[in-house]
């Protein structure tokens, strides 16, 4: 799958999972994200803040794998924290997951700055 066709797919899925590793040859962990896609950028934040594991592997080893739709897609994660990027996520997370009842756990302060962006490796 392309980027652009990973960017359609990405915007229209509730969940994804990423597989993130601490070091190359460190044991494979999984995580159930929300991806939201805002001006053709892809972000997703840890609900458990710094203390979320995935959050704490992309920050040593930001090469991650998105897995969608039966694909694999390698993809390199970059730290977020700016007001731009944040906001971004937080306004796409507030218009794609409205009827949530976890969303205001996404959107708390102490976390905002755990917001990662999703690019193509």
């Amino acid at each position: 799958m392309d980027w652009s066709g990973a960017l359609k797919t990405l915007g229209s899925a509730e969940e994804i999972e990423i597989e993130t590793r601490r070091a190359a040859d460190a044991p494979v962990h999984h995580t159930t994200v929300w991806p939201v896609v805002e001006e053709e950028e892809v972000y997703v934040r840890s609900l458990r803040g710094d203390s979320g594991r995935w959050y704490q592997d992309i920050s040593a080893n930001p090469d991650v794998v998105v897995h969608l739709d039966d694909e694999e897609i390698p993809v390199r994660a970059f730290l977020a924290p700016d007001a731009q990027s944040v906001e971004r996520a937080s306004d796409g997370l507030r218009s794609q997951y409205t009827d949530s009842p976890h969303l205001d756990s996404m959107l708390r302060d102490e976390i905002l700055h755990t917001t990662v962006r999703l690019e193509p490796r």
